[in-house]
């Protein structure tokens, strides 16, 4: 007689049970990859603002620039301040966080009264549930910068 090689159909069957099982347990970890990225991003450029802010502040306190209003020369241009650290307007932010003035990344999301948020530039406008908020310092806090993560 002559021996087959080859799989029986019941070890067939085995290996798809468990390529499916391990198919609706791996699968819902990479779906979500995109919203991950989108979260990196926007804690990417939350610490760039900080990061600037604080910068900022370093340079306003050397040259006397920390009261209530002043002002820093910064790549030839001047960045307001309040309480030595940049105003919240896209323009004094956009002289200090690199990457903010390029269009193609980054829009302003909303300005408010010493605020202003940041979003996907990419981002359709019927889902902006995620973006970076700027508070400008105040008399008794310094600058800050949350995060909307998008869900």
């Amino acid at each position: 007689m002559k021996s087959q090689k080859g799989f029986t159909l019941i070890e067939l069957v085995v290996v798809i049970v468990i390529l499916g099982i391990l198919a609706v347990t791996a699968a819902p970890k990479f779906m979500n990859l995109q919203t991950d990225a989108r979260n990196a991003s926007l804690e990417g450029l939350k610490g760039a603002i900080q990061g600037a802010a604080g910068i900022t502040y370093g340079k306003a306190a050397v040259k006397g620039q920390e009261g209530e209003d002043g002002s820093i020369s910064e790549a030839g241009s001047t960045v307001t301040l309040k309480y030595g650290y940049p105003i919240a307007s896209s323009a004094s932010l956009a002289l200090v966080v690199n990457g903010l003035s390029n269009t193609d990344e980054w829009k302003v999301k909303s300005t408010g009264t010493g605020t202003i948020s940041y979003t996907f530039a990419n981002q359709p406008d019927s889902k902006t549930d995620c973006f970076v908020t700027y508070t400008q310092a105040t008399s008794t806090a310094a600058a800050t910068v949350s995060v909307d993560k998008c869900s």
